[in-house]
């Protein structure tokens, strides 16, 4: 994989046209923004009646977005989208009961082989979809900025340091008025693809600190949880001394996010832009038409953020319904659009790569 061509594609992506987009608390995922000249592009295919999915609350403001759009364009069609986390989505996947699910990490063996199942001569496949940095968000008060590494992160959220005060966060921010106050981490409460990202971050970046393997289900010490992205930023929102891991999208209402120093001379902030850059060097590593994505949880480049994530959307290549198919495809189709991928950035997510969005699309024109 050409790792230049990929970041110059994810590059001018992100520098499309962004349509205007908003999140919502909405979980029946129709009350997202988007602009109306969206839809003049997006091609129904004769797709009619409910389109049920469920899976990572990461992307649901993204989902948000496109039903919205999708929906006044295609008014035959309902798509219902529950954000309940990347694990609970791909069981509901496997267990026949929804078209597609969203998932923050692509599907482990044991899992395309649940999914031979309810995929008919075929199996579950990764679809990139959506991008976007992992932001760590704080309500310290006195401080309005915060640079962390990934050591001192790994040691928070392992209830190692305890403390704001604490001397390995005052030598990282010298000039913060750092309270003595405790140290309120949370984490997710459900299995969750974002959770499995920033473990993934942790174990590669600090691995001396890190004694856990990555995983979706939080296996940390100490602490305490809370259920789906919405509900961890809530409680950042609301806590003092608090701090959390969500997708950016999520960091919004006055809710401060974390710069991470890295390698790069600069620490790098959670910015769309800043998760572009790293996207753009991620490797497909699936075989056939599956496009898992390997990411660099360590890149040293000025202004590459190290705590991303990709949100697949988790599709039967061949088997699919056919009272589903129809509608599947057509949606899924408008996601990976030029229009739809467009909508991301203003959404706070970024756009997959052209060179990866391009494969995403040739492989849904193929779903059967």
């Amino acid at each position: 994989m050409n790792r230049r061509a990929l970041a110059l594609g994810a590059l001018a992506v992100s520098g499309a046209l962004a349509l205007t987009a908003c999140g919502s608390d909405d979980t029946s995922g129709g009350d997202g923004g988007a602009s109306a000249t969206a839809n003049s592009n997006i091609k129904c295919d004769d797709a009619k009646g409910q389109l049920q999915a469920s899976g990572s609350s990461a992307q649901k403001n993204a989902i948000d977005a496109w039903v919205k759009a999708y929906t006044t364009a295609c008014k035959d069609v309902q798509v219902n989208y529950r954000p309940d986390g990347s694990g609970a989505g791909i069981t509901a996947f496997n267990q026949g009961q929804t078209a597609f699910a969203g998932s923050d990490s692509a599907l482990k063996p044991e899992e395309v082989e649940a999914s031979k199942k309810v995929c008919t001569d075929g199996q579950g496949i990764n679809l990139p979809m959506v991008g976007g940095p992992i932001a760590v968000g704080f309500n310290v008060p006195g401080v309005d900025t915060l640079v962390l590494d990934a050591s001192t992160l790994a040691k928070i959220f392992d209830s190692q340091i305890t403390n704001w005060n604490d001397e390995a966060i005052a030598k990282l921010n010298p000039d913060a008025k750092l309270p003595d106050l405790k140290i309120q981490a949370f984490h997710r409460s459900d299995e969750s693809g974002t959770t499995d990202n920033f473990t993934k971050y942790l174990k590669a970046a600090a691995p001396k600190d890190w004694k856990y393997e990555p995983a979706k289900a939080w296996a940390a010490k100490g602490g305490q949880s809370a259920p789906q992205s919405s509900g961890v930023a809530q409680q950042v929102k609301q806590t003092s001394g608090a701090i959390s891991y969500f997708e950016l999208s999520y960091a919004k209402d006055g809710i401060k996010t974390v710069d991470i120093k890295t390698e790069a001379a600069e620490p790098v902030k959670a910015t769309v832009e800043n998760a572009t850059a790293a996207i753009g060097a991620a490797k497909v590593v699936g075989t056939g038409k599956d496009l898992a994505l390997e990411l660099d949880y360590t890149p040293s480049a000025d202004g590459a953020y190290p705590m991303v994530l990709v949100t697949y959307e988790i599709a039967c290549d061949k088997g699919n319904k056919a009272d589903t198919l129809p509608a599947t495809k057509s949606f899924l189709n408008y996601m990976a659009s030029e229009d739809g991928q467009g909508l991301l950035a203003d959404a706070g997510y970024a756009p997959m790569p052209t060179e990866i969005i391009t494969k995403v699309r040739e492989t849904i024109s193929g779903l059967s």
